[in-house]
């Protein structure tokens, strides 16, 4: 399996798309339109991170980021890397899972599920109050500069019933070689009862609240085709201590 920065990579582009915040109640907020670069330089062992944002509301352009006219950014950050932290796990396709090492009383915490695939992202954040309760997700559709990537449709629960069969790769916090195995889910109603169903083929499970006495899970899912799923998962302990990532790359099964 590459390795992490190699994965990391798959990344390099300038994506075009907006930030779409959702209320614990999941009601939707106006989006932001945003442009986000990632460019390699010295061989590959530099990357150049920048963001620029626009207030919610701007108007967008087809296919992501800003419409012409709509002025000067109201938020911009820069940043190189040479390394990755310990809290990101990037697997072969691209996608990743980042997120706090460790739940910690009063103190924020949050996740991040990024999938890739046909020009496009889509990622998932969500964050927790000090308290540990859920407070937001925040929804991220970006295409890449130049193409015709789409949004997918919002996802609806009848896509997602069934059975699912693939390949799964965990990653473990003491960072020991990837294990590689088939996987079989299984969907029926009782299970999607706990999943919130996004915009652009998204997906989620997620607790209500999170505490460092109680194991946990956060997922994040994208459908990329009627037919294709791919899932991230992050777990944690009972002490809140990060213990694991999983990316899932799944297919419909046959009837």
């Amino acid at each position: 399996m590459p390795g992490q920065w190699q994965n990391f990579l798959c990344n390099l582009g300038e994506w075009r798309g907006s930030f779409t915040t959702m209320a614990a109640d999941g009601v939707l907020g106006a989006s932001s339109p945003s442009v986000l670069t990632l460019a390699s330089d010295d061989d590959d062992r530099l990357v150049r991170f920048g963001l620029r944002r626009w207030p919610a509301g701007t108007a967008m352009a087809v296919g992501g980021g800003p419409a012409d006219g709509a002025g000067e950014s109201s938020y911009a950050v820069e940043q190189d890397y040479r390394s990755l932290g310990r809290q990101v796990v990037f697997f072969p396709s691209g996608a990743f899972n980042k997120g706090s090492l460790q739940v910690a009383p009063q103190t924020a915490f949050g996740g991040e599920f990024g999938f890739i695939g046909d020009n496009r992202r889509h990622r998932l954040v969500l964050l927790y109050s000090e308290a540990g309760s859920f407070e937001q997700l925040v929804l991220i559709r970006e295409f890449r500069a130049g193409s015709a990537a789409a949004e997918r449709p919002a996802t609806r629960a009848d896509q997602l019933l069934g059975s699912w069969i693939g390949q799964a790769a965990t990653i473990s916090a003491d960072w020991s070689e990837p294990v590689q195995c088939d996987c079989r889910l299984e969907l029926g109603r009782a299970e999607l009862e706990g999943l919130r169903l996004l915009p652009d083929g998204g997906f989620c499970h997620l607790p209500e609240q999170v505490s460092h006495r109680e194991a946990f899970v956060l997922e994040g899912g994208w459908l990329l085709s009627s037919g294709r799923m791919e899932r991230l998962i992050r777990r944690y302990d009972a002490s809140g201590a990060w213990i694991s990532a999983t990316h899932a790359v799944l297919s419909k099964a046959p009837v």
